[in-house]
């Protein structure tokens, strides 16, 4: 039996966000983009291995986010 999980990510920059980060997903994970959100599927056959996915992909989606507000406020002071 496989765990399923996912996670929704919204908002004007969500390409920015979320594009980044899909060439790292592995075989369990797919991205769906639509013009404002995405969203991501996990499935793993233990709950620690699908835990350790998310974990891994919310850290990466946090520093991807990050990277787009600095240079949002950057390019907005120019």
């Amino acid at each position: 039996m496989n765990t399923k999980a996912e996670i929704q990510i919204s908002g004007a920059n969500v390409n920015l966000i979320v594009r980044p980060l899909m060439p790292d997903n592995m075989a369990n994970m797919k991205t769906d983009i639509k013009e404002k959100s995405a969203i991501t599927y996990f499935e793993a056959p233990k709950i620690g291995s699908l835990i350790a996915s998310v974990d891994d992909y919310l850290m990466n989606a946090k520093v991807a986010q990050d990277m787009v507000e600095l240079v949002m406020n950057l390019t907005q002071k120019s």
